[in-house]
């Protein structure tokens, strides 16, 4: 039979081992911490649009311009260049978004004379194609309008090229059988045509004319990428080594305000997450 004593004692033991127990758990999830703390870290994102390169440059230039060249975490040969390079980048920028703006504020105008033109072509064929089949006029008058005698249908009038080609064979057309004294087609007369062929033409050399200027903005920045990446580069990496003898998180936070940016992937966002919600039960 077992004593009160005994049974106290036991009690005891194992109240302890419970205790040692949880220690011991409480170990394990420290090291799991522990570990969990140094693996995952955010890396370093450098800018991948030309609007967050523009920001990283003016964010390093106002750090130059702001602290003195003795305490400025990068060198003053890179300020230099930074200097240097943000009128001609805020340049090509703004360049590239103005030629942008008004070709799409173009295109709305320009595409309403594509359609009319393409319209009063249309119209105009059919017209003689109807006449052909009251047999007002003779098959014959298609060729005129570099038209086989025997082609009923429309031609093909979805692209640029078309209706400037279309275009020009109709009124050169017109203008040779009104020499010769044949009766003018009507409603629409080549008059009306030419017009609404003109204003079209027009509008499709000025839209050129934009895509052009656009084309020329996109290629000087493609130009000036690679230099604006190294720049971006060199005071990161200057930053961040003015800033190496510190913690980790703090030498990230300091970096962090001369611009660096740092992210987690995907896979890690989730593990903080986890990490964080054991603190919390924890607690």
């Amino acid at each position: 039979m077992i004593s009160k004593s005994e049974t106290k004692n036991n009690k005891i033991i194992a109240n302890a081992l419970v205790l040692l127990y949880y220690f011991y758990i409480f170990a394990l999830y420290e090291h799991f911490v522990n570990n969990l703390n140094f693996s995952i870290m955010p890396y370093r994102r450098l800018p991948n649009t030309d609007s967050s390169r523009l920001k990283a440059i003016k964010t390093a230039y106002k750090k130059g311009k702001e602290i003195n060249p003795m305490e400025l975490a990068f060198k003053q040969s890179t300020f230099q260049r930074v200097q240097s390079f943000l009128p001609k980048w805020e340049k090509v920028i703004t360049e590239h978004k103005t030629t942008y703006d008004i070709q799409i504020k173009n295109n709305k105008e320009y595409l309403k004379k594509f359609k009319k033109a393409k319209l009063y072509i249309s119209h105009f064929i059919q017209v003689v194609n109807m006449a052909i089949v009251r047999g007002e006029l003779q098959p014959s008058v298609r060729s005129f309008y570099g038209l086989d005698e025997d082609f009923t249908k429309l031609p093909t009038l979805n692209t640029e090229n078309e209706i400037i080609d279309w275009g020009k064979k109709l009124i050169d057309g017109e203008t040779s059988r009104k020499m010769q004294g044949i009766a003018p087609i009507t409603n629409p007369t080549i008059a009306l045509v030419k017009v609404h062929y003109d204003n079209f033409v027009e509008a499709y050399k000025f839209q050129k004319m934009l895509q052009k200027n656009h084309a020329r903005a996109l290629a000087s920045l493609a130009e000036l990428r690679t230099e604006a990446d190294d720049i971006i580069l060199n005071v990161w990496n200057e930053a961040e080594e003015s800033f190496s003898a510190l913690p980790e998180d703090i030498k990230r936070e300091k970096a962090q305000d001369y611009g660096v940016v740092y992210v987690y992937r995907k896979n890690e966002i989730g593990r903080i997450s986890l990490f964080r919600n054991a603190e919390i039960n924890l607690g």
